[in-house]
């Protein structure tokens, strides 16, 4: 029995690979501006900034952002000038997430671009994954 070679039809290229989620939680440039601002009217020094998630809000979950500056253990830290410090439960919520600033007269202030998100309050201050 002769084996048969099936017709080839003409190659298509590969799509592109998705692109890669980042583990890491970022910062914008205007957020780091905004937070320079922030700490001097408040005389803090601005060594690392914790972002977390606790339970509560519109949503199911509120972000949390304050001045620190040293890891706690177990933290997860990111970034330079400012470091940015991340709890083992909260970085399974914020995994790629970026801190940014939208000022002006529509501006919300510091903004969550978080891609783990399914939904989110009006403010923003809260989200449900």
């Amino acid at each position: 029995m002769e084996s048969q070679t099936p017709a080839t039809s003409p190659s298509m290229p590969a799509p592109p690979p998705p692109a890669p989620v980042t583990a890491q939680v970022q910062i914008t440039k205007d957020a780091i501006d905004r937070l320079r601002v922030v700490a001097a009217e408040q005389g803090v020094e601005l060594v690392g900034v914790r972002v977390g998630v606790t339970g509560g809000g519109c949503s199911g979950l509120s972000y949390v952002l304050d001045f620190e500056k040293e890891p706690r253990l177990g933290d997860s830290v990111f970034g330079e000038a400012p470091r940015i410090f991340v709890d083992r439960k909260s970085l399974v919520f914020l995994r790629g997430t970026t801190l940014d600033f939208e000022g002006g007269l529509n501006g919300k202030g510091f903004v969550f671009k978080n891609p783990n998100a399914k939904a989110a309050c009006g403010c923003g201050s809260s989200f449900s994954v």
